[in-house]
């Protein structure tokens, strides 16, 4: 019977390039940032990797929709390259596969690397448009902080939440990003704002600000996997495991009838108690440490808390307004500034977020490190507020 990957898989390295407006590179020079940083911190020869998972999302990057971007710009070594889209989740998606691998004894060795270049893109947000069987919906969706205004104004009706209650906690929200963002040399935004600014600010769709929108971020990301076993014989400390991986991906009854009500995520909900139950973890309230999750908006960050389980159903913003999440509160959150201030170059925020609560175990977060964090939790979102995948890592400190 399947138990999972629990403590099955380790992160040897994990490295990360400035995310921002990256005029000066491509993106095969952020895929080689990252990578120069990972490979060094595996410390291992770059010919020992047995396969590798490649993590792009938008077409307009011309990087190309095969393993080759990835092989050609590191001179990889003839080893299978797998590409990967899963919308804004496909950061993640290559971990996954790659964790897999390494679970699955098929190779020692096995790389992860994200990247989007969508400054080259010419959007102001993300390029609109999926093809496929969906198109005439996602057309008729309109845009992106259209979606997800819509799950704000059904956060608010389903749950009796104010006007005025709903726009602090949200603005709460954006405040804590900007504020952990500060501390953070690689984050595309690294200015505080002030609440009285964020509350000010001009309305992009209602109820959502200026500064409750992320922007749009060039940036790379990566990580190499191993077992603890042999992370332990190349004479490793503080052994990063893996404790769970879960994807679920909506079916289409989000739109299909009316039995949802748009004020949460459906697939968050199940992937999220299918990775505690693989991570073996019975009060994440109490055990989970530090998150990160897919703050797109602030109020996705807010609704996403209660999808965990963290937050109960309709007090996610009450736990916010309380300090629950910020950094010096009972469960940090964003810590590293988030989708919102670190940015969100789509192929690459998965595995940026997991270099943070990778950072945070070494001890090596800098200004921004919690103190003796165990358990890390990150929450990728692929979609809009119907049609989405959520996928969810777990990890910690390795102590068998």
């Amino acid at each position: 019977m399947a138990k999972g990957i629990k403590d099955k898989v380790a992160i040897l390295g994990m490295g990360c390039s400035k995310f921002g407006e990256r005029w000066d590179s491509g993106a095969e020079e952020l895929m080689l940032e990252a990578f120069k940083e990972c490979i060094a911190d595996a410390g291992i020869d770059m010919k020992q990797l047995q396969a590798a998972w490649f993590s792009t999302a938008i077409d307009e990057v011309h990087v190309g929709k095969s393993g080759i971007p990835l092989s050609t710009t590191l001179r990889l070594p003839n080893i299978p390259v797998t590409h990967v889209e899963n919308m804004c989740a496909s950061g993640t998606e290559a971990f996954r596969g790659a964790c897999y691998a390494v679970a699955s004894g098929a190779v020692d060795f096995a790389l992860a690397l994200g990247v989007e270049k969508l400054k080259d893109t010419g959007y102001g947000g993300l390029p609109g448009g999926r093809g496929g069987p969906l198109q005439a919906l996602w057309s008729a969706n309109g845009t992106a902080p259209g979606n997800f205004a819509q799950l704000a104004t059904a956060y608010q009706t389903a749950h009796g939440v104010s006007d005025e209650d709903l726009k602090r906690a949200i603005g709460h929200v954006s405040w804590k990003s900007h504020q952990n963002g500060a501390k953070n040399p690689k984050a595309h935004l690294q200015k505080a704002v002030d609440m009285e600014t964020i509350l000010k600010a001009p309305m992009i769709a209602s109820p959502l600000g200026l500064f409750d929108c992320c922007g749009v971020s060039d940036g790379a990301a990566a990580a190499i996997v191993t077992t603890p076993e042999i992370a332990k014989a190349l004479g490793k400390n503080n052994i990063v495991s893996v404790k769970a991986l879960q994807l679920s991906v909506s079916n289409g009854s989000e739109s299909g009838h009316n039995s949802w009500d748009g004020s949460y995520f459906h697939t968050t909900r199940i992937a999220s108690k299918k990775a505690y139950e693989e991570a073996g973890i019975k009060d994440p309230r109490k055990e989970v440490s530090m998150f990160e999750v897919h703050d797109c908006f602030s109020v996705t960050e807010l609704v996403t808390m209660e999808d965990l389980h963290i937050s109960e159903t309709g007090k996610g913003w009450k736990d916010v307004l309380d300090g629950f999440y910020d950094a010096d509160g009972k469960i940090p959150c964003q810590i590293d500034g988030g989708l919102k201030c670190f940015g969100h170059p789509i192929g690459a925020s998965g595995l940026r977020m997991l270099y943070e609560m990778y950072l945070q175990f070494q001890g090596r977060a800098g200004a921004r490190q919690l103190k003796d964090p165990r358990i890390g939790m990150t929450h990728n979102l692929g979609g809009a507020p119907r049609e989405n995948v959520s996928s969810i890592s777990i990890v910690g400190r390795y102590d068998s």
